[in-house]
């Protein structure tokens, strides 16, 4: 069965490799306008670049809409850096946690995690979970809103700990409050489905 997804993976077209990365940007761009709406702010400037989202995202609509999330977010001051303290710490984590979830669920899969749908780094083993992970991290950057908002300014092992049990929060979908890791698994399956 393992065998039969590899060789489906493989023989994707580039077309539908490009219609399933705009489903993934607009799935992350509606995520991420879910997530400013709780905060209380208009979500308008998002939900106008979900309807120009193209086949590929040739616009690269997905980072035009994260130079306006995040400042809707966190602020305009507030730049994402990997390699900074503070909050980005705090997204750092929670973003490794959700990587690892993604991870298991695309091998549970039967999918191969180093084929890609549209991240194509030769350094990075699992381009096809950085792909997947994608309309989940708002999920992450809410908790980190949240915790800011209750003045978290380091990490800790109680943050550590609320990061962690994001896996489980729900998330609401087609059937109902789902669990955020089921949905995962649910969204590994279903592109396996897709490539068979």
């Amino acid at each position: 069965q393992q065998g039969k997804r590899f060789d489906a993976q493989l023989a994707a077209t580039k077309p539908t490799h490009k219609r399933l990365w705009a489903e993934i940007v607009r799935a992350k761009l509606q995520q991420q306008a879910a997530v400013i709406e709780t905060t209380g702010v208009s979500t308008a400037p998002l939900d106008a670049l979900v309807k120009k989202v193209r086949s590929g995202d040739p616009d690269n609509t997905e980072a035009q809409g994260a130079r306006r999330y995040w400042g809707l977010l966190l602020g305009n001051n507030f730049r994402r850096d990997k390699n900074d303290s503070g909050l980005n710490s705090f997204l750092n984590y929670g973003y490794t946690v959700l990587r690892a979830a993604t991870a298991r669920s695309v091998i549970a899969a039967g999918l191969h995690p180093t084929l890609g749908i549209h991240h194509h780094n030769d350094g990075n083993p699992m381009r096809l979970v950085d792909d997947l992970m994608e309309p989940f991290r708002p999920m992450i950057d809410l908790i980190v809103w949240k915790l800011q908002r209750d003045g978290a300014t380091q990490i800790t092992p109680d943050i550590k700990r609320v990061l962690v049990q994001s896996l489980y929060c729900d998330m609401q979908t087609g059937m109902g409050a789902t669990p955020a890791m089921v949905c995962i698994q649910r969204l590994a399956i279903s592109l396996a489905q897709v490539y068979l």
